[in-house]
């Protein structure tokens, strides 16, 4: 995963949150992902964003934007 090696806060991160905004009504995984992407702290940057990508995952989900995964 990049985001232990160094910030991912990038123009190109950015705008895939953006893009993602129609599928999340809320917008806190969005807002956490980009916030632990510009952090120092590798440790704390690698468990936000994937923290953050769960939630963004989870909402994907019930908009209907991704499929469960669970095989049916």
């Amino acid at each position: 995963m990049r985001s232990t090696q160094s910030a991912v806060a990038t123009v190109e991160v950015r705008l895939a949150l953006r893009c993602l905004l129609h599928f999340c009504p809320d917008r806190w995984p969005l807002e956490m992902f980009w916030d632990a992407a510009g952090t120092d702290n590798a440790i704390g940057r690698a468990q936000g964003c994937t923290a953050a990508f769960n939630g963004i995952v989870r909402q994907l989900r019930i908009a209907g934007a991704v499929p469960d995964g669970d095989g049916s």
